[in-house]
Formats: C-alpha cells, sequence, structure tokens
C-alpha cells in the first residue's frame, strides 16, 4: 500500500459532533473489498420478460446461469502512525451492519471513530447477507425484520411492556443512556437478515482473518458466536477477543485449543435480571469458567459493577460509549497490545 504523503484527513467534516475534534486523522490508506463466497449454479428456471424501467422496453432475462453469493463487503482505515500493534476487527449484531461502529444515531462519533483516534487500523465489515454484502433469494427459509418497537424491549432501553408508539408514554430503564430521541433514527440502521447463515458468515470471517490477521477481534451480539467459531478456527491468529454482551461463547470442548487468546466478555446494565439476557449472560459466564478451568484468560465486566450504569445492549450507541470504550482500550493496553 502506498503511503500517502501528507496523510487522509478524516473528521473535517463541519457537523457540531466532528467540529469538537481538533487533532485530524491521519491515515496512510483508506480502502474497502469483498471477500468469501461461493459460486452457485442455478437451473431449470424460466425465461421472464421484464421492464426495468417503467416505460422502457422488455427485455427477456434468462435466470438460469451461474451466481455469485455469500461474499462479505469490508472497510479499512489504516494509520500513518499506528499505535495499536495489530488491526482491529469490528464485526456487528444480527439485523445489523457495520453501521453499528460508526457514527451513532444521535450524530455524536461511535466506537470507530474512538478507536481510530487510538491509533487503531481498522477493519469494519457488512456480513454476508447484510448491507453492502448483498444478499440473493438462494438463502433458506425467510429473511427477518424487528417491527419499529421491538429492540426498544429487546435491546433493554426500556423494561418489557414500556414500548408505545406515542414517544410521550414509552418507559425507559431508570438512568438509562441510550439517545431516546434518536430511536426512530437508530432503528434506520435496521436490515433484513436469515437464521440459515451462519455457517456462510463464519466463512467469510475467517477468510478475511486468513487475509490481513494476527489482529484483534471485537464482537458484539449475534457476532460473538462468530467471533469464537473465527477463533476456534484460527487460534494462532486472533491474538484477543473482546465480545460485548456476546449472544453465545465457544465451545466448551474446544477450550484447550484457544486458552493463549485472552478474552474479554462486557455487559451492560438490567442484564443480570432480564428474563432473556440473564440466561445469556449466564452463558458467557459459564464458558468463562471452563475456559479458565482449562488456563485461559478470560475478564468478565459487568459495566454497573465498576460505576458504569445506565447502559443497552446497544452500549456503543449510548450516551457514555466513550466511557465503555476506555475500559476496552485500557484492556488491550494491559493485555500489551498498543501503546
Amino acid at each position: 500500500m502506498r503511503l500517502l504523503s501528507i496523510g487522509l484527513l478524516i473528521g473535517l467534516v463541519t457537523t457540531p459532533a466532528l467540529a469538537e475534534r481538533k487533532e485530524p486523522i491521519q491515515l496512510r490508506d483508506v480502502g474497502s473489498f469483498h471477500i468469501g463466497g461461493r459460486l452457485l449454479e442455478i437451473t431449470g428456471q424460466p425465461v421472464k420478460e421484464i421492464v426495468f424501467t417503467p416505460g422502457g422496453v422488455p427485455a427477456k432475462v434468462d435466470p438460469n446461469g451461474t451466481y455469485q453469493v455469500e461474499q462479505m463487503y469490508v472497510q479499512y482505515y489504516l494509520q500513518q502512525q499506528p499505535k495499536g500493534k495489530l488491526p482491529l476487527l469490528m464485526w456487528h449484531g444480527g439485523g445489523l451492519t457495520a453501521a453499528t461502529y460508526e457514527t451513532k444515531p444521535d450524530g455524536k462519533p461511535g466506537w470507530f471513530n474512538y478507536f481510530l483516534r487510538k491509533g487503531w487500523d481498522i477493519y469494519i465489515s457488512d456480513a454476508v447477507e447484510r448491507g453492502r454484502s448483498g444478499w440473493t433469494p438462494t438463502f433458506k427459509g425467510e429473511s427477518l425484520v424487528l417491527p419499529l418497537g421491538d429492540p426498544w424491549e429487546r435491546f433493554r432501553v426500556g423494561p418489557i411492556g414500556s414500548w408505545n408508539a406515542d414517544k410521550a408514554k414509552r418507559v425507559t430503564f431508570p438512568g438509562a443512556q441510550f439517545p431516546i430521541e434518536s430511536y426512530e433514527q437508530f432503528m434506520k440502521q435496521g436490515v433484513p437478515r436469515w437464521t440459515t447463515t451462519d455457517d456462510a458468515i463464519v466463512a467469510a470471517y475467517v477468510e478475511l482473518i486468513d487475509k490481513v490477521c494476527p489482529c484483534i477481534v471485537l464482537v458484539h451480539s449475534q457476532s460473538g458466536s462468530f467471533g469464537f467459531k473465527a477463533l476456534e478456527a484460527r487460534p494462532n491468529k486472533i491474538k484477543a477477543l473482546v465480545a460485548v454482551e456476546p449472544t453465545l461463547g465457544g465451545d466448551k470442548n474446544k477450550v484447550a485449543s484457544v486458552k493463549g487468546t485472552p478474552v474479554l466478555m462486557v455487559f451492560g446494565d438490567n442484564a443480570k435480571d432480564h428474563p432473556r439476557w440473564s440466561k445469556i449472560r449466564q452463558g458467557g459466564v459459564d464458558y468463562a469458567g471452563v475456559l479458565k478451568a482449562a488456563g485461559g484468560s478470560v475478564d468478565i465486566v459487568d459495566l454497573p459493577d465498576i460505576g458504569i450504569k445506565g447502559n443497552s445492549h446497544m452500549m456503543m450507541m449510548d450516551k457514555n460509549s466513550d466511557q465503555i470504550a476506555d475500559v476496552i482500550q485500557k484492556w488491550l493496553v494491559r493485555k500489551g497490545l498498543s501503546n
């Protein structure tokens, strides 16, 4: 990669949130690529006549042939003078894209901006069948999208039964840090997802690891499962795994192979006693116990226990997101992975 003589300057857009950032971010390169996927042969389908543009001339389309499917879109941002000793890969949760880590719904800088300013080379990606990775009608089963009010309770902005179509009647958890005035803006990030594509997603992530690692992987929610599977597939290439409220831990029968990689698990407010998230958290704790017993290094941080309160499942979008990022950054520094 060529070194830009002056460096790419990010953060000069004249929005109020970014105007506060006095120091430009200097990068040696920015780019993107697709990775993973396979070729799929379709046969036996009838030829169709399609009008691509209203009022246009019909065209015959033969849907039979070879298709490229299950690829993943990746963006990279490489520092001119990196402080992180390895690249940081940031993977998003279910029904979302890499936008999870970018500008927050309230317009303020997100974790992508935070860790970029800490000097990390960063790779963010839209998992297979999400966002710019694209999708095809060849996936098994139906796609799933969440109605407007579902994440309000599922992601612990408010307790069960707290959602209301009337904004004035919505109830949050006490001290909630999620920017509720921007909730509808957050919901614009949602994309269709499937429940049958895990193997294809993991395959693309592993191919990404083979291309750019050794590295550090930061996962959230559904991608927690993918992060641990990728670690089990490439234990020598993932040098640290940060799991933010992972929905699943790793395979307890494979802890011996991954015990050399330090793991950090982070959980927000109301996870310990929530009917859904208490079980998810306990699954992570149980896995951590098995990993520790095998000689592994794993730390579990319940944010309320260290005085950081009010956080939802989408803590990278909460008002105090930088405070949580500080916890992760300091842990990475302690592990000798950043200056």
